[in-house]
């Protein structure tokens, strides 16, 4: 895992009793733990109970994280135990609603785990980066980004701007979106190049 001076920071937020902190790192990493869940074709209810376990049991460890920048492991880690208890219990009460042990949805690799964690902590900086955005960008991205999206003309009359400078206002936000230190932050201890592409219709 990466030394993301981010979480470290969250995670100190946390231990010092900071509520808006946990609201953050529940927000920032429940999309995580939900799709760990659904890749342990879990039930909704399931779901439900595997994340209040989770963060029930971050609260009992949270403090005793040997490496802060961890808690995205921690929390794959302990989301995938988690699934399994609840897999296990599920089939020990009704073998009939489960399929056969050789058909059951494989363990999780750890490569599986690390892209969901990346996914989760790109997201996260992705929301960042975005709510810093002036209420113009905010606004125009979210339109572009609808579905289906309106046609430009449509925007333009929402907007209050002439078509011919709906690209190049696009242009100049997506560029801000990729210079935001959330997302640079996250991008640059990334293997590969991740980038952040225009759309174009």
């Amino acid at each position: 895992m990466r030394d993301d001076p981010s979480v470290i920071a969250l995670v100190d937020r946390v231990c010092g009793g900071d509520q808006e902190a946990w609201n953050e790192l529940i927000e920032r990493y429940a999309p995580l733990v939900w799709s760990i869940c659904i890749r342990y074709q879990l039930e909704r209810q399931d779901i439900d109970d595997v994340g209040q376990s989770v963060w029930l049991l971050l609260v009992e460890n949270i403090a005793g994280l040997r490496e802060r920048a961890a808690l995205p492991g921690w929390l794959a880690t302990t989301t995938k135990h988690e699934c399994l208890r609840v897999v296990r219990d599920v089939r020990r009460r009704d073998r009939q609603a489960w399929p056969a042990e050789d058909q059951m949805p494989p363990d999780l690799s750890p490569t599986a785990i690390e892209q969901d964690i990346i996914e989760a902590e790109l997201n996260a900086a992705l929301r960042a980066a975005f709510a810093e955005l002036s209420p113009s960008c905010h606004e125009l991205l979210s339109l572009l980004i609808s579905d289906p999206p309106p046609a430009y003309a449509e925007i333009g009359l929402k907007l209050g701007m002439p078509v011919g400078s709906i690209g190049p206002t696009r242009a100049r936000c997506l560029e801000r979106l990729r210079r935001s230190p959330h997302l640079t932050a996250v991008l640059d201890n990334q293997p590969g190049s991740v980038t952040l592409k225009e759309t174009r219709r």
